[in-house]
């Protein structure tokens, strides 16, 4: 039986509105998104076989196009065929933040049909700055991979939609919710928040809104949460809060769900791959986004880790014919999770450790997010990891690793870049390393730490 969600189906031309008929890259939207429904449901033994299918294609073009995967490649005695066996990817040497940060992983020659291609800049969970090429094949799964987020936890696409994210430069309201919502269906308002709005102006901003689904990031919701509390304001209107990017704790979880009596959902992504997976709209478990991404949990000695053991992430993009992100140890953590009771053959992860960084406090007692500058660090110094502490009101520990010593120039350069970012002039301590900066006492390593 069709799922009468499929009924609400938006066409291309305003003059078709039954069948809708659909043209161009929104015809490909709606097909890989039907195509998710039904894949979801194959045993692992399936998803596992088609996943290797599709690997050995990803090979047989990155090495012809990508010196650095033909190199690894030879170095592990394959040819792109033997990936065909799930157990010699294994065989492969892991791609670390510092590999790509050489600069030479990229194919020099995406298919045709995958451009174009986009540069995106991360510093992901351990405060290494990367660019890695991402093409419009990758944008589609991750648009439709969104979808299925959409359809497990929340099906009604004309509600009230508030966002608050580092991506939103400037305050607006608008008439939907924008890619990949608005692309198939009709939707309600969304509004749009700078992730560097202080809280106060946030929860003002919230409750003139009224929302029904809220997208934020674990540690703005707790600093929310705090705020509301203090001034008796509620938000009675929010029905779903959708994390995405830092970890969420249980203790941020059931805080968020006692406060605002809403569900509370969880998103595992990186800017470099993409969703990597899903809370279970059934159970607590994440499911991986299979279709997209083959996900290794390792422990300390490469090898897999099997339920309930906790160990680093090692992602493999089936889909990125511009950067082969083969076996690349992304920098988090993560515990494995069994079979769901939901049925679903997509692979678990019970508990996701990734990152986790505190608000900043500005001089006026105001805290948001910390943008820091980091995606033109290395435009203007050779930074080849960084972390920042915040000491006092006025006062941020920068502590870097570099490839090369730095020159007053560059220092002077690497400040300036630091104080447009954050908005305000702090002084900032510079603090060298060599190698890496260590890990916190609990092995996590946090890009800012604020310790006032």
């Amino acid at each position: 039986m069709s799922d009468p969600l499929w009924g609400k189906l938006k066409g291309s031309d305003d003059g078709l509105v039954w069948p809708p008929l659909l043209r161009g890259p929104t015809a490909g939207l709606q097909a890989l998104a039907r195509f998710l429904e039904d894949s979801q449901w194959l045993s692992r033994e399936e998803i596992c076989a088609r996943q290797c299918e599709q690997l050995v294609k990803l090979a047989e073009h990155s090495v012809r196009f990508s010196r650095m995967f033909r190199e690894r490649l030879k170095k592990a005695g394959l040819e792109p065929a033997d990936l065909r066996d799930p157990r010699n990817l294994s065989r492969l040497p892991l791609l670390s933040r510092r590999d790509l940060q050489k600069g030479d992983a990229y194919c020099v020659q995406p298919p045709t049909e995958h451009l174009p291609v986009n540069e995106v800049k991360t510093s992901g969970s351990t405060g290494e700055p990367v660019m890695v090429k991402r093409t419009a094949i990758t944008q589609l799964f991750w648009l439709a991979i969104t979808l299925r987020e959409y359809f497990w936890h929340e099906r009604a696409f004309d509600l009230r939609f508030s966002a608050i994210r580092p991506t939103i430069s400037e305050y607006a309201e608008v008439s939907n919710w924008g890619p990949p919502g608005n692309l198939l269906f009709e939707t309600g308002p969304a509004q749009l928040i700078p992730i560097t709005m202080s809280v106060e102006e946030i929860a003002e901003r919230l409750c003139a809104f009224a929302p029904n689904v809220l997208v934020i990031y674990p540690n703005v919701l707790t600093a929310l949460i705090a705020h509301l509390k203090q001034t008796g304001a509620t938000l009675p209107s929010v029905k779903l809060i959708r994390s995405i990017s830092e970890t969420l704790s249980s203790e941020v979880k059931m805080q968020a769900r006692e406060f605002f009596g809403a569900r509370v959902i969880d998103n595992y992504s990186s800017q470099e791959a993409g969703v990597i997976a899903v809370q279970c709209p059934q159970s607590e478990l994440y499911h991986v986004m299979s279709e997209s991404l083959i996900v290794e949990v390792l422990d300390e000695n490469g090898q897999a880790c099997g339920e309930g053991e906790t160990g680093r992430v090692v992602l493999t993009d089936l889909h990125n014919f511009a950067t082969p992100l083969v076996r690349y140890d992304i920098g988090d953590y993560a515990k494995v999770g069994g079979v769901c009771p939901c049925g679903r053959g997509l692979p678990t992860l019970e508990r996701v450790l990734g990152r986790e960084r505190n608000l900043i406090l500005m001089p006026d007692g105001s805290r948001h997010w910390p943008l820091v500058g980091f995606a033109r660090f290395r435009d203007v110094a050779p930074v080849a990891q960084y972390q920042m502490i915040q000491t006092s009101r006025d006062e941020i520990e920068v502590r870097l690793v570099t490839e090369m010593p730095l020159n007053a120039g560059q220092v002077s350069d690497l400040s300036n870049v630091i104080w447009e970012a954050l908005g305000h002039p702090f002084t900032l301590r510079f603090v060298y390393f060599e190698g890496r900066i260590p890990a916190g006492p609990r092995g996590k390593f946090e890009e800012f730490i604020s310790q006032v």
